[in-house]
């Protein structure tokens, strides 16, 4: 399907490998080719399975972008992620993710709006850095967030920018379940597939009900963020 990833059906799966550089940073185009890679997946109604790179999922957002002085391009980008974060939020069938290592920043929110997440064991690292490197953590990143951590947990991942290794994230709730580097992928697809075979009208229903409000907040979210981005922070 592309350069950037790899799509392949397997039954009421659909595998997306994502393979985007040394780091899979959500450029422009990533996200772009995720977000078709979705299309097709909506097409086939098929479960999703993102499957990183061996050693890192994501390390978040492109900071070629970040860091050209280009405004535009840079609210851009932040637009497309959180879009696509939204659309993982209420997608109709399950998303699960394999983190196969290191997950930060954009990586994580990725995550943090996925159905079921399996994580890898060994020296990783993951984490909400944003306030580490001097960027006020977006509102979408925010609810995100608020959708998964308990409240004392918000404020040490969003606001002290505290850094998780695989069973710290499983503790506060970031991973659902963690395995090693060589059973990571049978166990993800083991949980995708369990999750698949959920009756589709009650798997949908009752996921958009659990998640209408955030849903909702969710679309506000995205268009202060526009705003904060394109005009600069007010606070």
């Amino acid at each position: 399907m592309s350069e950037l990833l790899t799509y392949t059906l397997k039954g009421n799966v659909a595998e997306i490998e994502l393979h985007n550089g040394k780091v899979n940073a959500f450029s422009p185009d990533f996200i772009e080719a995720i977000q078709g890679a979705m299309d097709q997946a909506e097409k086939d109604e098929a479960a999703v399975l993102f499957i990183g790179k061996p050693g890192i999922f994501s390390a978040g957002y492109d900071l070629n972008v970040m860091r050209s002085g280009d405004v535009n391009a840079v609210a851009d980008m932040i637009k497309a992620g959180s879009e696509l974060c939204a659309r993982l939020l209420a997608f109709p069938r399950p998303v699960v993710a394999a983190v196969t290592g290191h997950c930060m920043a954009q990586g994580v929110m990725h995550i943090l709006a996925c159905d079921y997440v399996v994580g890898t064991e060994g020296e990783f690292t993951l984490g909400l850095n944003e306030t580490q490197i001097g960027m006020i953590m977006p509102w979408y990143g925010i609810e995100l967030a608020k959708g998964r951590f308990a409240q004392d947990v918000i404020n040490r991942a969003v606001v002290h920018a505290e850094l998780f290794d695989p069973q710290g994230a499983v503790d506060i709730g970031l991973l659902d379940k963690i395995a090693s580097p060589e059973s990571v992928l049978e166990v993800a697809r083991a949980e995708t597939q369990r999750l698949a075979e959920l009756d589709k009208v009650a798997f949908k229903g009752s996921k958009l009900r659990m998640r209408a409000g955030m849903i909702e907040r969710m679309q506000d979210a995205k268009i202060q963020d526009d705003r904060d981005f394109r005009q600069g922070y007010s606070d």
